[in-house]
C-alpha cells in the first residue's frame, strides 16, 4: 500500500484553474482500482492519495499521468507501508508480514 503526498508548487488560484483535469484523472484511477481514497490536506497545501497498487514503479507511471504533475503544479512523494492492524471495516487492507 502507498500513501502519496501531493505538495502544491503554485498558488491555490492556479490549482483551482487546473482542478477539473486532475479530478478526471482521479476518477479514472478509481475505476481502474488503483486508488482507494484521496482528499485535500488541511491547510490546503496539497492532497493525499491512498493506493493499493502492489508495484511502486507502476504507481509512479500512473502518477506521471496526473495533470498536476504533467504541468509542474505539484510534487508527489510516495511512501510505502504495510498495514498490519486495522479496524474491521478496513481489514481488507491488511497484508501479511513475511
Amino acid at each position: 500500500m502507498f500513501i502519496i503526498l501531493v505538495n502544491y508548487k503554485v498558488s491555490i488560484e492556479v490549482i483551482e484553474k487546473n482542478l477539473v483535469p486532475h479530478v478526471e484523472f482521479l476518477k479514472k484511477q478509481y475505476k481502474l482500482g488503483n486508488f482507494i481514497a484521496s482528499g485535500r490536506r488541511v491547510p490546503r497545501t496539497g492532497g493525499i492519495i491512498l493506493s493499493n497498487m502492489k508495484d511502486k514503479v507502476q504507481l509512479e507511471d500512473v502518477l506521471n499521468q496526473d495533470p498536476f504533475k504533467q504541468n509542474n503544479l505539484a510534487d508527489f512523494e510516495v511512501i510505502e507501508f504495510l498495514p498490519t492492524t486495522t479496524n474491521k471495516q478496513l481489514s481488507f487492507l491488511m497484508e501479511e508480514v513475511v
